[in-house]
């Protein structure tokens, strides 16, 4: 399953950042305010970790720039296509101007 992995690959990148910054799990936990286990199981993809510790530790990384593109109703093709197809086709019959107040 495509979202399977990529959690999977979040969790990689997560640990890589960690490794190059060279803190330990302990550390990095330490730092979110999160429990070893946790930072472990985001690390390992487990996709039940919760999307507000994934969103702390890409910020205590630097990492929480790269999040602006996620979900950006902009980027979001499908649904503007889905959008402009709900739209009316054409504009309604011009209206005759009322001339009551015509000075």
């Amino acid at each position: 399953m495509q979202v399977v992995e990529q959690v999977a690959q979040l969790g990689q990148r997560v640990r890589i950042a960690r490794i190059r910054r060279g803190w330990s799990v302990a550390d990095l936990a330490s730092k979110v305010g999160i429990n070893r286990n946790t930072l472990t199981a985001l690390e390992l993809g487990k996709p039940g970790t919760s999307v507000g510790v994934c969103f702390t530790v890409l910020w205590a990384l630097g990492l929480d720039r790269t999040l602006n593109g996620l979900a950006d109703p902009d980027a979001d093709l499908h649904g503007k296509a889905l959008e402009a197809a709900r739209r009316p086709k054409r504009a309604g019959k011009p209206r005759k101007a009322n001339d009551d107040y015509d000075f």
